[in-house]
């Protein structure tokens, strides 16, 4: 496998790995770089060496990436450092990243699986075709941890891990023509150590932040009858518009004030003093036309309480009859409706001279929404 191969297996692989969806965090694809220092499984019997690798990866969940990363080195052999020894590979890591809020780095757990290649001179001198090259390459399987922070557009990286590279059996075929068997360990995998530090690049625009949830309305918030009390307080919720409503979200009975529409003794015929006020009282319903009144008549003590039923509905009907011809609509009125001596303002004997109490020979509107 060439390295032309190895950068078009990163640029797949990612692609299968794709997740889209509406997230809840940054899952940009970015741009990786590292630098490090490969230290050698001495059975190699090679030098440590510098490492470089590239990648590209993304988030999938907000604690989970994925990164795809060539990398390469060129150690030398311990014995000839003339010889060449290039060693390059492909890895595809999950990174589990111990996110918590409010903190801008946070360390990582890695697990990868990949491919190394190795282009190795051997010298087997006095072999006159020495140096020749071996070509090998295998499974490598790596494991390790690391911490990531922000710095700015750009994040930061630091990261040791373990990579075990397997061998695929190629210079154990060599022995049989190798004049010095110790070329080959016997060994079946190597295990390198690697610590790099590099930087995270994400590729697009800074994705917009979410807008914070709306509050959830409490019932002193919401007043769903529209009759000026919370839900909280509201006692009666299914108020109707137009009725007078008390602080505990109830309608209230209210009644137009008609004080001083009396009617004489065993009479009613409207008073002049009483016209007065039912003009009053007339404008008052002209000006609300949603009201709704009952028209009641009322009487004093006196009397027989079924010839007072009949006094008071005719009281009533004087009022009723003074509205409905000054342009008040029938419609809006309930009544004329007698209460006889059944609703007194002034609780009297009716035996004694007091029973005949003006303030009880009255009429009401009494509001009904």
């Amino acid at each position: 496998m060439n390295k032309k191969l190895l950068c078009a297996a990163l640029l797949g692989g990612l692609g299968v790995a794709q997740v889209a969806s509406a997230q809840d965090y940054d899952d940009r694809w970015y741009l990786t770089g590292a630098a490090g220092f490969n230290i050698q499984d001495n059975d190699r019997n090679t030098r440590n060496a510098p490492f470089a690798s590239l990648g590209l990866g993304k988030f999938v969940s907000p604690n989970w990436s994925i990164d795809g990363e060539l990398n390469y080195q060129n150690p030398n052999w311990d014995s000839n450092q003339d010889l060449n020894w290039s060693q390059y590979g492909i890895s595809f890591d999950a990174r589990y990243h111990f996110i918590e809020e409010g903190r801008d780095w946070a360390p990582y757990l890695l697990m990868g699986l990949g491919y190394q290649r190795e282009e190795i001179e051997i010298d087997n001198f006095p072999n006159p075709d020495s140096p020749y090259e071996e070509e090998e390459g295998a499974a490598a399987l790596k494991l390790g941890a690391g911490v990531q922070g922000h710095a700015g557009r750009a994040r930061l990286r630091a990261e040791l891990a373990y990579r075990a590279v397997g061998i695929d059996g190629t210079r154990a075929q060599l022995v049989n023509d190798d004049p010095f068997p110790e070329n080959n360990d016997g060994e079946d995998w190597y295990g390198d150590v690697l610590a790099s530090v590099g930087v995270v690049v994400p590729l697009g625009p800074e994705p917009m932040a979410a807008p914070p949830p709306a509050p959830v309305p409490s019932c002193a918030d919401l007043d769903d009858d529209g009759d000026g009390v919370n839900n909280c307080d509201d006692k009666c919720p299914g108020s109707q518009a137009g009725q007078t409503i008390g602080p505990d979200g109830c309608p209230v009975p209210v009644t137009i004030d008609l004080k001083g529409v009396n009617f004489d003794f065993d009479k009613a015929t409207l008073r002049p003093d009483a016209v007065a006020i039912l003009s009053e009282a007339t404008e008052i319903l002209r000006r609300y036309p949603e009201l709704r009144v009952e028209v009641a008549g009322h009487t004093d003590l006196c009397g027989a309480d079924a010839y007072n039923q009949g006094l008071s509905e005719r009281r009533a009907t004087a009022v009723y009859d003074y509205l409905t011809s000054n342009g008040v609509d029938a419609s809006r009125l309930i009544g004329p409706i007698g209460y006889g001596e059944s609703r007194p303002l002034e609780p009297t004997d009716q035996n004694l001279p007091g029973c005949k109490s003006e303030t009880n020979r009255r009429t009401e509107l009494n509001v009904q929404n």
